[in-house]
């Protein structure tokens, strides 16, 4: 459950300034050492635009690995069905689904909600990252965190 006090504390620091080839089915679905890693279906080169994002914005390199069964790894890590997107990433200890900006990642990890389990972009809306590449089309979209128990709650919006 994302508790009152988890929600203030993250949406307040939304507000301030910006914190600065598959081995095994096995390792598809559990995270490498540290937890920094993205799954995606092969030949999806959005999610490596939004990956190109993340290794910018946390100065590492983020472990990439294909997987055909990306369902599994979703209910793997706990993404409700209505938050899904083309992607799933574990950074800083928490779910990431989708195009999340790195700003808005950053922000959850600078927290430390023990109650969010991660952030979603839902769907794959045009001019988020790693989806603005080669056309001008924008679209809003919202970023949710949510909780192990599926809840939810607009933590910023875009666009």
């Amino acid at each position: 459950m994302i508790d009152a006090v988890d929600r203030r504390l993250f949406l307040g620091a939304l507000g301030a300034a910006a914190v600065a080839g598959l081995a095994s089915r096995a390792y598809a679905l559990a995270p490498p050492t540290g937890g920094f890693v993205m799954w995606h279906s092969p030949g999806c080169g959005c999610c490596l635009e939004w990956a190109k994002r993340v290794e910018a914005g946390f100065g590492r390199r983020l472990p990439i690995v294909e997987v055909a069964d990306m369902a599994r790894v979703k209910s793997a890590q706990g993404v409700p069905d209505y938050l899904q997107s083309c992607h799933t990433a574990l950074i800083g200890g928490y779910v990431v689904e989708g195009h999340v900006p790195v700003a808005d990642i950053q922000r959850l990890i600078a927290t430390g909600s023990k109650t969010i389990h991660g952030l979603a972009v839902p769907g794959m809306p045009a001019g988020s990252p790693g989806m603005d590449v080669g056309h001008d089309r924008k679209q809003p979209y919202k970023v949710f965190a949510f909780s192990r128990d599926g809840r939810r709650v607009t933590v910023s919006e875009h666009g």
